[in-house]
């Protein structure tokens, strides 16, 4: 199979939507299929307001037509809402191409806690018109696709994430030199993740937060008692967060949340709140604790047996994932490249 995939996040971004990118795209290659991303990369780009490491390509339609054109794909599937995402939409919907999507983050939540004044149903009501022309809309979990249906997206199927279970390992705690018990945050550092619910916890040794974004310096400024480590990738990724003794995830507005897996693979529990991600990931009282006091699910989680965690997250792989995502494609009916020729648009 010959498959165009378009996403406005790629590297070099460093977020759960490119690592499940990255992995489906190795695994979809090592299958045997042929992949096209088609992202902003080699492309002018500007700064998406507020996410400054996210960049967004210019005069996206041009790329995307050249791109779909040449390659000649049996099947499209569209990642983001983004500039690219809406030019490939446009470029199927104009010659008739069946294609999928899927759906990655809360844009709708996340618009409205930056700009209060934009309603969420606006966010959604663009969701709705985005996603509608789509065959299926793929989505993490079953949680996800009833809140999605309540909102009135339709054609919801499930595309599942999984873990590399080699590099996200249990390791000999130690790699951090401070007071334990560890209690660790790994994400964006933003207002829509609630690391300030995370780091006015009351809890006994430290709290580490590992990655960066806009809301970093006020928080380092007022919790000084942190530790702010920045962004970590790879291997130092992994020791660090293997080094935690509970991993605390305090957002309410992550569809899934991927660093999840990643932590119950080193062997690390969960405290978080009850909502969408954390309910379909956290077996309480085995692998974590979700309680609307974020404190006592933390101190609780600590009692847990890290090799319950390892033994849960060696139930996914990226392998079946990616078979996931195959079965939920939807094959053009005819060669692309027997498209009628490109006139603008």
């Amino acid at each position: 199979m010959r498959l165009s995939l378009i996403t406005d996040a790629w590297r070099p971004q460093i977020n759960g939507v490119v690592t499940a990118l990255e992995h489906t795209v190795a695994e979809l290659e090592a299958m045997g299929h042929e992949v096209d991303v088609i992202s902003p990369e080699g492309s002018p780009t500007v700064p998406l307001p507020g996410y400054a490491e996210i960049r967004l390509a210019m005069d996206p339609g041009r790329k995307v037509r050249r791109r779909l054109r040449e390659f000649g794909p049996d099947a499209v599937h569209i990642v983001t809402e983004g500039p690219l995402g809406l030019a490939a939409r446009l470029h199927c919907r104009r010659r008739a191409w069946p294609f999928t999507t899927s759906f990655h983050t809360r844009f709708p939540e996340y618009v409205n806690a930056r700009l209060p004044f934009v309603p969420v149903r606006w966010g959604y009501a663009f969701l709705r018109w985005f996603h509608g022309a789509a065959e299926r809309t793929m989505v993490t979990n079953e949680p996800l696709r009833r809140e999605l249906a309540a909102q009135g997206l339709k054609n919801l199927v499930h595309w599942p994430r999984g873990v590399d279970t080699e590099r996200f390992q249990p390791r000999e705690k130690g790699e951090l030199a401070v007071e334990r018990p560890v209690f660790l945050y790994l994400g964006r550092v933003a207002v829509e993740k609630s690391v300030e619910d995370f780091l006015a916890l009351d809890l006994p040794g430290t709290k580490v937060v590992v990655g960066d974004g806009p809301a970093r310096e006020g928080l380092e400024k007022a919790h000084r008692g942190a530790e702010f480590l920045g962004f970590r990738t790879g291997e130092a990724l992994a020791r660090t967060l293997a080094d935690a003794d509970v991993f605390v995830f305090p957002s309410r507005t992550d569809s899934l949340g991927l660093v999840l897996y990643e932590a119950l693979a080193c062997g690390v529990p969960i405290a978080a709140y009850p909502v969408t991600g954390p309910n379909n990931v956290v077996a309480p009282g085995v692998t974590g604790y979700l309680d609307e006091d974020l404190g006592r699910a933390a101190r609780a989680a600590l009692e847990l047996d890290p090799a319950d965690c390892r033994r849960a997250a060696e139930c996914t792989s990226w392998r079946e994932c990616t078979e996931a995502f195959t079965a939920n494609l939807a094959p053009l009916s005819a060669p692309a490249f027997a498209a009628p020729t490109e006139t603008g648009g």
